[in-house]
């Protein structure tokens, strides 16, 4: 087994999601010397089309502000969406400018792991990285031992019926992706009639990716 520091994990790999050419050069390059491998995107398509991969990383360092409207947050809020519900388990990390305290809540309420404020620092960006692949570790030991550990922001006015609509929701997106989209197989571990899997399936227009 090779010696490396504990902080870095050799291999984990990070999709950089920024339309600032030279920003992306320059973190990329930094994050490559840091242990990391390193994907470029530089707008919602591209993003997407690497989150679709079957070896998609797991962890995305994502600008809020992407073109075609780079003054705004739908695109950065629109890869956030569709990534986490292609995979619950993706870490998200949004960069957004100092003014855009409310686009930072915007995307930790839709599940974005952390935030980082620009302009941010190297070392502010390697140790948000760090703690949230840490997370991905323990989470997936989690479901190694049949565990999921879920996160939802449920609106408290609703009650609890909506929160654990999206949890049972969460719970079966997780399995199902895990499960390689098998039906039988996200039965089997959900301990759930192959039927009933359909149902939920049904309920929540949940499918596999394209």
């Amino acid at each position: 087994m090779h010696s490396h520091t504990s902080t870095d994990r050799p291999g984990a790999t990070v999709l950089l999601v920024e339309d600032d050419v030279a920003l992306s050069g320059y973190l990329g390059a930094s994050l490559r010397d840091n242990g990391y491998g390193v994907i470029f995107a530089h707008d919602r398509v591209q993003a997407m089309d690497c989150l679709k991969q079957p070896d998609a990383p797991g962890l995305v360092l994502l600008d809020l502000g992407l073109p075609p409207q780079p003054s705004t947050m739908r695109e950065g809020l629109a890869v956030l969406d569709e990534g986490l519900r292609i995979n619950a388990t993706l870490k998200v990390l949004v960069l957004t400018g100092q003014d855009e305290s409310s686009a930072a809540q915007e995307a930790v309420r839709r599940g974005a792991f952390d935030f980082l404020l620009k302009p941010v620092s190297l070392e502010a960006v390697l140790q948000a990285l760090r703690r949230a692949d840490l997370f991905a570790r323990e989470e997936a030991r989690f479901a190694r031992d049949g565990e999921a550990r879920l996160n939802i922001t449920a609106r408290i006015g609703e009650g609890p019926k909506e929160a654990g609509a999206q949890a049972e929701e969460q719970l079966l997106r997780r399995t199902f992706a895990a499960a390689g989209y098998n039906v039988a197989e996200t039965a089997r571990q959900l301990g759930l009639a192959r039927e009933h899997v359909y149902y939920y399936l049904n309920k929540y227009g949940i499918r596999r990716p394209d």
